[in-house]
C-alpha cells in the first residue's frame, strides 16, 4: 500500500543516495523548513543530520540494520523541544534472526542518557571478543557476558594470589600477568561493581530535620546506615532510631526500605532499580536466553524479562501509601538472590 493512499493529506518527499546532489539538497531543505510532512528515505539520514522539527521515526525491517545504524537512526529524532518517538518494525511474514532480535532488544533497553556506552558493550558481546589473556580472536566472553567475565576473572586472580601468599604453587606466566593487571585497576573490581547499585524509587527518603535536629548527628546516622550491609543490622538500626527519637516518620521509613532494597539488590546481582510508566524496572547483568525464560517463570505473570532488564507487572501508584508494590519488589529480589546463590553453588 502506497503512502499516498495511507496519508493522502500529507506532503511527501523522497531521499536516497542515488538522487542528484542538487535534488537531494532541495528535498532535505524543504523537509527541514517544514514544507514536507513525511520524508520517505533510505538509511542515508543516519549520517549526523540535525533536523529539530522531526519528531517521529519509522524504520521498516529494522532487524536487518546493524546496532550502530539503529542507534544513529534513533538519534535523528528528539533533537528539538518536542517529545519524539522512534518505531522499529519487523517483517510480519518472517521472524527476525536471533541476532536481529538482540539488536532491537538492546536498543529498547538503552534509552537513558549515556546509553551509547551500554550499546557499545552489548555490540562487543554480540560480535564476539577475543580472549583477554592471549592472542586468540575468540573466547568465552560471549557465553557469559563481558561484565560477568571480568568479575569471574578478577575472583580467580584474587584466589590464586591468596594461594601463592599462603605458600601454594607459583603462578603461571599468564596468571601472573593477569594479577599484575588486576593490581593496576582502581580498587577491587567486584567491590566497584557492587557499589555502583543505583536505587531510584519514586518515594521521599530522608531523615527530616524536625526528627533529628542536630545536623552532625544526622550526618553520622546517614553514614552508619550507608555502611549497613545486611537486613538484620538495618532492622536493628531502625529500632534504635525509634527508641532514641520516637516513631519513624514516613520519609525515614522510606529511607530504610530503600536501603533494604539495595542490600537485596546486591545479593541478587541487580545494578539499578527505578520506575517507568507505573512499572518497577530492574537492571541486571546480561543473562542468557535460558536464564531469561527461567526468570520469567520465577517472577510470575505480568513480568517481562530482557537481556539486561526486568519489568515487574504494572503496580499501583508507586507514590501512594499502598505497600503492595513494595512487597512485590522485595519478593522478586529475594527470588533473584536465591537464583544467584544457586548458580554460584552449581558453578
Amino acid at each position: 500500500q502506497k503512502l499516498e493512499e495511507i496519508a493522502p493529506e500529507a506532503r511527501l518527499g523522497i531521499a536516497h543516495g542515488q538522487l542528484d546532489e542538487h535534488e537531494l539538497s532541495r528535498v532535505m531543505d524543504e523537509f527541514t523548513q517544514g514544507e514536507i510532512d513525511v520524508l520517505l528515505c533510505t538509511s542515508i539520514i543516519e549520517s549526523g543530520l540535525d533536523i529539530p522539527n522531526a519528531n517521529t521515526l519509522i524504520v521498516d525491517r529494522a532487524d536487518t540494520f546493524g546496532l550502530a545504524q539503529l542507534y544513529q537512526l534513533r538519534g535523528r529524532v528528539g533533537r528539538g523541544a518536542a517529545r519524539a518517538y522512534a518505531y522499529f518494525f519487523t517483517d510480519r511474514r518472517s521472524r527476525p534472526t536471533p541476532e536481529g532480535y538482540q539488536r532491537l532488544e538492546t536498543l529498547s533497553e538503552q534509552t537513558d542518557l549515556g546509553a551509547g556506552y551500554g550499546i557499545a558493550m552489548r555490540d562487543l558481546e554480540m560480535r564476539g571478543a577475543g580472549d583477554i589473556l592471549g592472542v586468540r580472536q575468540h573466547g568465552h566472553i560471549a557465553s557469559v557476558g563481558f561484565h560477568l567475565y571480568t568479575q569471574l576473572l578478577g575472583n580467580a586472580v584474587r584466589r590464586l594470589k591468596a594461594q601463592k601468599a599462603k605458600g601454594g604453587a607459583p603462578l603461571t606466566a599468564t596468571v601472573a600477568a593477569a594479577a599484575a593487571a588486576a593490581d593496576d585497576l582502581p580498587g577491587d573490581l567486584a567491590a566497584l561493581m557492587s557499589s555502583a547499585i543505583a536505587v531510584d524509587l519514586p518515594i521521599g527518603a530522608s531523615l527530616p530535620a524536625d526528627y533529628i535536629a542536630d545536623r552532625d548527628l544526622r550526618l553520622r546516622i546517614y553514614r552508619r546506615l550507608a555502611h549497613t550491609h545486611d537486613e538484620a543490622a538495618l532492622a536493628e538500626a531502625g529500632r534504635e532510631l525509634a527508641e532514641r527519637f520516637g516513631p519513624l516518620p514516613p520519609t525515614a521509613e522510606n529511607l530504610l526500605f530503600q536501603l533494604r532494597v539495595k542490600i537485596l539488590a546486591t545479593a541478587a546481582g541487580v545494578s539499578a532499580i527505578g520506575s517507568d510508566n507505573g512499572q518497577i524496572v530492574l537492571t541486571t547483568q546480561p543473562v542468557g536466553e535460558v536464564d531469561q525464560a527461567h526468570l520469567g517463570l520465577q517472577l510470575g505473570p505480568g513480568a517481562r524479562v530482557s537481556k539486561n532488564k526486568i519489568w515487574l507487572g504494572r503496580v499501583a501508584n508507586p507514590r501512594a501509601s499502598d505497600p503492595a508494590w513494595r512487597t512485590t519488589l522485595l519478593a522478586v529480589l529475594r527470588q533473584m538472590a536465591t537464583l544467584a546463590q544457586a548458580a554460584t553453588k552449581s558453578a
